[in-house]
C-alpha cells in the first residue's frame, strides 16, 4: 500500500501518493513496483507498475508525467503529458487528471499543492537540488501559475535519513561554503573521524520552512533502513548489486 500524508489528505481537490515497492510485477531486484524508466528492469513490468499507480490516483493510465532527472535546479510547467521527458527535477501544473511524478531511491520526493489557487508541484530534491535551488524553483513555477507560498503545502516523503548518510569532508565543506549555518545539518560519523553524517531531510525541511511555505511535513521515513518498503541507491552500492528499482512519489488534482 502507497503512503499518504494526512496534510496533503486533508486537502480539498488533491489526490496523492507515495509509492512503496510492494505492490507490483517487477522481479529480482527491482521487486516489485519498480516505477524507474531508466532502470534496467523489464519495460513491460514497469508499464504496468506505472499503470497501478495511475489507478491508484483516479488518472488515465497515460497521465502520469515525470521528467529526466538529473539534479539540477530545473523546473518545468507541464500542461500535457510529455511526449519525450525534458531533463529537470521539478514540475508544477494547474490540469486536473494528470498526476506529477518524482522517481528517488534515497534522495527527497517533495510534494506540493495549494489547493486555494488549484496549483500542485513535485520536486526531486537529492543534496545536489537542493543546495542549489530546486525547492525555490519549484515555488516559482507554481507561483507563475497563480500560487501562493503560505497557501502551499509541501511534504517530503521516503528520503535517507542522516544516520545512513555518510558523507565526506569535501562534501560538508562545499554546504558550509554556501552557508556557514549549514553546520548544524552535519553530525560526526561514528565509522571514520574525518567524515559526518548529513542530514538530508533536516536541511529540505529547513529550505521549505525559510522559502515562506505555508506548511511543511516530513513523513520521517528512511529509506535506507526499510528494505521491505523501498529502494535505496546506497544500500544497493553497499551491497554490490548492479541496479535498483525507483520509487515514484505522485500527486494530481481531481478534476
Amino acid at each position: 500500500m502507497p503512503i499518504e500524508s494526512p496534510a496533503l489528505a486533508a486537502l480539498p481537490g488533491i489526490r496523492h501518493a507515495y509509492f512503496t515497492r510492494e505492490g507490483g510485477v517487477s522481479e529480482g531486484l527491482y521487486a516489485s513496483l519498480n516505477g524507474g524508466l531508466g532502470s534496467g528492469d523489464d519495460p513491460a513490468a514497469v508499464a504496468e507498475n506505472r499503470r497501478r499507480m495511475t489507478a491508484r490516483l483516479g488518472v488515465a493510465p497515460d497521465a502520469l508525467a515525470s521528467v529526466f532527472q538529473v539534479h539540477s535546479a530545473e523546473a518545468v510547467i507541464v500542461e500535457a503529458p510529455f511526449a519525450e521527458r525534458p531533463r529537470a527535477d521539478a514540475m508544477a501544473t494547474r490540469v486536473p487528471g494528470l498526476a506529477l511524478g518524482i522517481l528517488t531511491a534515497d534522495c527527497g520526493p517533495i510534494l506540493f499543492a495549494d489547493p486555494a489557487n488549484r496549483v500542485i508541484g513535485a520536486a526531486h530534491a537529492g543534496w545536489k537540488g537542493a543546495l542549489t535551488g530546486i525547492i525555490e524553483a519549484t515555488l516559482a513555477a507554481m507561483e507563475s501559475l497563480g500560487a501562493t507560498r503560505r497557501e502551499i503545502t509541501a511534504v517530503l516523503g521516503p528520503t535517507i535519513s542522516g544516520a545512513a548518510y555518510e558523507v565526506g569532508p569535501e562534501f560538508r565543506d562545499r554546504f558550509a561554503a554556501a552557508d556557514p549555518g549549514n553546520g548544524r545539518w552535519f553530525a560526526p560519523s561514528p565509522e571514520r573521524p574525518d567524515h559526518s553524517l548529513f542530514d538530508l531531510p533536516g536541511y529540505v525541511v529547513a529550505r521549505l520552512e525559510r522559502a515562506g511555505v505555508g506548511t511543511v511535513a516530513d513523513l520521517g521515513w528512511c529509506t535506507y533502513g526499510d528494505p521491505q518498503r523501498f529502494y535505496s541507491y546506497r544500500r544497493t552500492t553497499h551491497r554490490g548489486e548492479p541496479d535498483y528499482g525507483r520509487l515514484v512519489s505522485a500527486i494530481a488534482l481531481v478534476p
